[in-house]
């Protein structure tokens, strides 16, 4: 029986999925694994659902001998090795679309809060001081919004902040098409520049590390403020606390941090912590009902779809075979090194047993092929041998 354990509180709506379409064995824990305890806790296990706090590192993949695939309930995915998993034939899905609404929605809320200098009013008033002044407090109106990666959530964020008076500018290292009346900057630097408020969303990984730097920082007018909803390694946090503290720029939100809490009883540790121009929030951008709803459905639905069909359409690190219905009696799932002459043998095993293929789908990313093929009987115990023991199969099941 497919055993599904799902870690940090994946909403019920995924559950509920997995077991609309008949798989039962569902574990489910309320936080992350680490170490041992992850290993462990995937020792016969199928599949894994995690969010952002479960690291999925090569030594627990290569502990894994079941794990067929992983969903990762969040946009993120670079808390798994992608790469160790292809190589060991385990796509993994994530929802890059479910909780866009919720971070725009997120951002958008604290740039008007960042403009009026609310954070600081609120702060003073809850020690007593009656600040009315409105120095240094605006209106969202006819401010530049500098948008620093334009995809799903940065494209919505822009259809927002028009939609209150703003005037959207965008930075992207890939052309992309702009929505409504926003615009490209020329360069990341030429939008620090330019904007009264800067948005971050773009992806982890190594080339965004520190992508905002103490010189970047600089570049951005006194009264503009600056809002992280993307990744914590992105903002060089030290230089950004210099510039807060000097007046440089004039507040900032962060719901992303190079260093996060594994769990709700572990204290939280910045060097933003208790500055009154900063709104701090706990990673919460897509902490909605409506997104993580959306998230349980969509990642699980992919899942289902690879463990009844097969198909790996939307898998981050795997060769994209679209859903198909299985057309025959048997369906044979083949992952392999993407050389020469791998599916010619195969389908010789095939012909040599006296068995039809009626139906065959092959898609290749990198080093690995991927290919479903349907067969109109059953298949020998013999012949899934077979295929299995080719030197370049990396995985082969059958469904």
């Amino acid at each position: 029986m497919t055993k599904i354990v799902l870690l940090e509180k994946i909403h019920q709506s995924a559950v509920a999925h997995f077991q609309n379409s008949g798989f039962d064995n569902i574990v489910q824990l309320p936080t992350a694994l680490t170490g041992q305890a992850l290993i462990e806790a995937l020792a016969d296990t199928d599949v894994i659902g995690i969010r952002s706090q479960s690291q999925i590192t090569a030594e627990v993949l290569k502990a894994a001998p079941k794990l067929r695939a992983i969903g990762c309930f969040c946009i993120g995915t670079n808390q798994v090795d992608l790469i160790t998993a292809a190589a060991k034939g385990i796509p993994v899905f994530n929802a890059p679309f479910s909780n866009t609404r919720s971070v725009a929605e997120l951002v958008i809320a604290q740039a008007i809060l960042l403009l009026r200098r609310i954070p600081e009013k609120n702060a003073k008033t809850h020690r007593g001081q009656w600040d009315k002044s409105a120095a240094g407090a605006y209106e969202m109106r006819g401010k530049t919004l500098g948008i620093v990666g334009y995809g799903n959530i940065g494209a919505q964020v822009g259809i927002l902040a028009e939609s209150v008076g703003m005037r959207v500018r965008y930075y992207d290292i890939e052309s992309k098409l702009p929505l409504g009346n926003a615009s490209a900057a020329p360069t990341l630097e030429d939008l620090m520049r330019e904007a009264d408020v800067v948005t971050l969303h773009v992806p982890g990984g190594s080339g965004t590390v520190n992508l905002i730097t103490r010189e970047r920082i600089g570049l951005m007018k006194p009264s503009a403020v600056l809002i992280n909803a993307s990744r914590g390694g992105v903002v060089e946090i030290d230089a950004l606390r210099d510039s807060l503290v000097e007046k440089k720029v004039a507040g900032a939100a962060i719901d992303v941090f190079p260093v996060e809490p594994k769990n709700e009883k572990e204290e939280f540790v910045s060097p933003l912590r208790g500055l009154d121009n900063v709104i701090l929030t706990p990673h919460i951008g897509g902490s909605t009902e409506e997104a993580q709803e959306n998230i349980g459905k969509e990642v699980s639905d992919k899942l289902v779809r690879f463990l009844k069909a097969g198909t790996t359409r939307w898998a981050v690190n795997f060769p994209e075979v679209p859903h198909r219905e299985k057309q025959a009696r048997s369906r044979i799932l083949n992952t392999h090194r993407n050389e020469p002459g791998v599916i010619a043998r195969m389908n010789a095993d095939f012909a040599e047993a006296g068995l039809n293929i009626v139906a065959q789908y092959l898609e290749t990313k990198g080093p690995i092929g991927y290919v479903i093929t349907d067969v109109d009987a059953v298949i020998p115990p013999s012949v899934m041998q077979k295929i299995c023991r080719e030197p370049a199969t990396i995985r082969c099941e059958l469904i």
